[in-house]
């Protein structure tokens, strides 16, 4: 039998999930429709499986480069006002990057026999040396009610 997960502890109710979204329509879409003159994305969609992937791949990549990866920073950005982009052009978009610990592995010699300490560094700093994640679905119309 499969272990029922522990309840997450930043679960927030629904109503206020519904508040925090109609401040950022309020306080923040409507200044950036004005700004850009257009409606922008106010949402990003990712499957479980992209994610699930993802978490898989950056928690393997770190292994290989030598991290111990501990979370995902979610970035806000803007494609460019290019062609390539199409509908996604001059949008806002979220973006994923792994954060994590260096670990490095320092040998200390003493009484000729060699031991090894891992020294960790900088906690929760972004990992440069794995891809970022992007390109979930804003949807159409790029507006969507909570």
């Amino acid at each position: 039998m499969k272990k029922e997960p522990g309840r997450p502890t930043q679960l927030i109710t629904k109503k206020f999930g519904k508040e925090l979204h109609l401040n950022f329509m309020k306080y923040r879409a409507s200044i950036i429709a004005k700004y850009i003159k257009k409606e922008d994305a106010n949402a990003i969609w990712f499957s479980l499986e992209e994610l699930e992937n993802y978490i898989h791949y950056i928690k393997t990549q770190g292994e290989k480069t030598g991290y111990n990866v501990n979370g995902i920073r979610f970035y806000f950005g803007v494609y460019p006002e290019e062609k390539k982009y199409a509908e996604k052009a001059g949008l806002m978009t979220l973006f994923l990057t792994a954060t994590g610990k260096k670990i490095r592995i320092n040998t200390i010699s003493s009484n000729d026999v060699q031991t090894f300490a891992l020294v960790r560094e900088e906690e929760n700093a972004d990992i440069s040396t794995i891809e970022p994640m992007n390109y979930g679905s804003i949807g159409r119309p790029p507006a969507l009610l909570y």
